[in-house]
């Protein structure tokens, strides 16, 4: 009976391992969607309830497509993140990641300026197994990174 049980929490701590790498893409999907610039790419990341906060709360897609249409737009400020962790329900369809964020603006006088924080996303698994963000928040902004921060946005997951 103990063999088999742990055989059984073998498989489960496998298939919690794949299921966060699955979490581990679609957060970097994510980001690699906003340092393109694609915003129907982006989009396509966010469940159709989704609430973003930033100073606000914007609702659904068309309110954080708006809400994000400056970052998104050839002029905005550059984006990426990468989570440094990923935790995932039992169940195996709502998850939480989160990490550091670096934007990058350049300003009129062609100086760059650049500020790093934390973000934290709830992942939903979507009736088509698709991964979607339902909860988005950022903040910390300003922060100085630690070295380990700047390594984990600096990396990139094996992911296609």
């Amino acid at each position: 009976m103990i063999i088999k049980m742990l055989a059984i929490l073998a498989v489960v701590g496998t298939i919690g391992d794949d299921v966060r790498q699955e979490v581990v893409c679609a957060e970097t999907g994510f980001s690699r969607a906003a340092e393109a610039r694609d915003k129907d790419k982006f989009l396509s990341f966010v469940d159709p309830d989704a609430r973003f906060i930033t100073g606000r709360v914007a609702r659904g897609r068309d309110e954080i497509g708006k809400a994000w249409g400056p970052v998104l737009s050839p002029d905005g400020p550059a984006m990426r993140w990468r989570p440094a962790f990923v935790e995932v329900t039992s169940d195996g369809n709502l998850a939480i990641s989160r990490g550091p964020y670096r934007s990058r603006r350049v300003g009129e006088d062609g100086t760059e300026t650049e500020s790093w924080g934390h973000f934290i996303s709830t992942w939903r698994r979507n009736a088509d197994g698709d991964w979607q963000v339902v909860f988005d928040s950022g903040g910390d902004s300003g922060m100085t990174p630690t070295d380990e921060e700047i390594e984990v946005l600096e990396a990139e997951p094996d992911c296609p």
